[in-house]
């Protein structure tokens, strides 16, 4: 079987070597189909990616409309089977994941497995700050969903109910698996494990003025699906992150 792994990049000199090397050295009975996207970084970035670029099957660079316009490119340009999608400054957790993922969508037949995520410090990229245990599929009514990061999708899904919605800024991860697994009926799967190591930080979590504007998206995400936003859903979604701080 083959696996695609998408990699977005942007001035990402610092990060990048751990994510590549983390998706390089993946171990199992599978091909790698792996694709850099970068937005034209001027900072070392496609230097640092040198070293590796035979285990890479295709590295794009050039300006982009964001994020997920460049996801988009590069889920447009994978081949395999299954797709998963992996940021510059996040790593796998190991290098059993992907066999650990394909054995999950052989024992379920799931068009998407997804797993638990470890948020990490941004300086040492090792201290576990949070942890996101997902836990079995839930009601994205009630505010659940999957760590995208964590997220695999078998290509045809991609095929069949589109990409990433760019009318979105910083919730169209959210929207995408909204689309997918509550409105278009794909089936999702749970992994119980840490798939991904994430360094803390983010786009929609930077500030409580982004926060507001996230949550407003989210609300946006049921409307670009003809659906009415659940009611405290607002509330819901951030609450459930309260979680991640115990225990870890």
């Amino acid at each position: 079987m083959t696996v695609s792994v998408v990699t977005v990049t942007y001035n990402a000199a610092h990060t990048v070597a751990d994510a590549v090397q983390s998706v390089i050295g993946q171990k199992g009975d599978f091909h790698l189909d792996y694709h850099i996207v970068d937005g034209g970084s001027k900072d070392g970035t496609l230097e640092q990616i040198e070293p590796f670029k035979d285990r890479i099957a295709e590295i794009t660079t050039g300006s982009d409309d964001g994020l997920y316009d460049a996801m988009n490119r590069g889920v447009a340009r994978a081949k395999g089977d299954i797709v998963g999608i992996l940021n510059a400054d996040d790593r796998f957790a190991d290098e059993r994941v992907i066999a650990d993922v394909l054995g999950a969508f052989e024992a379920t037949d799931a068009d998407g497995i997804y797993a638990d995520l470890d948020y990490v410090d941004a300086r040492d990229g090792e201290t576990v700050t949070r942890r996101w245990t997902s836990g079995q599929p839930g009601d994205f009514r009630k505010g659940w969903m999957p760590p995208h990061p964590t997220l695999f999708v078998r290509r045809e899904v991609y095929e069949q109910h589109g990409l990433f919605n760019l009318s979105l800024r910083s919730a169209a991860d959210y929207e995408l698996m909204l689309r997918f697994f509550h409105f278009r009926g794909a089936e999702l799967a749970y992994l119980p494990r840490v798939t991904v190591k994430m360094r803390a930080g983010g786009q929609s979590n930077a500030s409580l003025a982004n926060r507001l504007k996230a949550n407003a998206e989210d609300a946006e995400a049921w409307r670009l699906n003809g659906a009415r936003p659940p009611a405290l859903l607002r509330l819901r979604k951030p609450l459930r992150k309260l979680g991640q701080f115990a225990g870890r």
